[in-house]
């Protein structure tokens, strides 16, 4: 009975971590492209990318948590 309630408490988590991450935004330093990326899942810092910062509730957020980031080139790349 106790294994079975550690089990649903644990899926429970799972489900409510993965639903609470929609809607949030991430930046991420991508090596390949040598730019700044705003993401809507949470990076994995590995591989091409060299950092990621966030979550961030809304895009707007992102891009001024972007625009801050020394790494980041200061023009916007989606303003292209």
């Amino acid at each position: 009975m106790m294994k079975a309630l550690i089990l649903a408490g644990a899926m429970t988590l799972a489900v409510g971590t993965v639903s609470f991450a929609e809607g949030l935004y991430w930046v991420v330093g991508n090596r390949a492209t040598n730019k700044c990326e705003i993401v809507t899942s949470n990076p994995v810092v590995i591989g091409d990318i060299w950092f990621e910062d966030g979550p961030y509730k809304s895009l707007d957020d992102a891009k001024l948590a972007r625009s801050t980031i020394g790494a980041c080139p200061e023009k916007d790349p989606s303003a292209e």
